[in-house]
């Protein structure tokens, strides 16, 4: 039973290899303001939607058209899920960096790539366990009375 649209589950994790390149890239030089676009890629792909979301943009322009068709779709909502739990971790962590609180911008940021890393390494979507988690935890979360 699906909650929501499908997507190939290929794209995100394209999206999490990215992710994970940035992320290092903030954890080695500091430079938050590259945390804080990479909160604004989260915010997009949780609010707006996956299909507008830039790394789901390069994936099926750049990249998708080189793979054979998805065998298998994944829900999108665990997806989007994700995104969310990453935006929240980037913004607290790009708020770190920006107002001097550069542990909580390392911390913050390193949970970020930790989630990211797996999702890219091993195919391990941890904020889409964690969809699954809340989902069986409220059964009735999203219905309507």
């Amino acid at each position: 039973m699906s909650a929501g649209p499908a997507v190939d589950p290929r794209g995100p994790r394209f999206a999490a290899v990215v992710t994970t390149v940035v992320l290092v890239v903030v954890l080695i030089t500091g430079w938050w303001p590259l945390l804080a676009a990479q909160a604004v890629v989260f915010a997009i792909g949780a609010f707006a939607g996956l299909r507008v979301a830039p790394y789901s943009l390069l994936y099926r322009y750049l990249v998708a058209p080189r793979l054979a068709p998805a065998s298998e779709r994944e829900d999108a909502a665990r997806v989007r899920f994700a995104q969310g739990v990453g935006f929240v971790f980037a913004l607290a962590g790009t708020l770190g960096y920006a107002t001097g609180l550069t542990a909580l911008g390392i911390v913050a940021t390193a949970f970020a790539l930790f989630a990211a890393f797996l999702n890219a390494a091993f195919d391990f979507c941890l904020g889409c366990e964690a969809y699954l988690l809340v989902r069986r935890l409220t059964p009735n979360a999203g219905e309507v009375s």
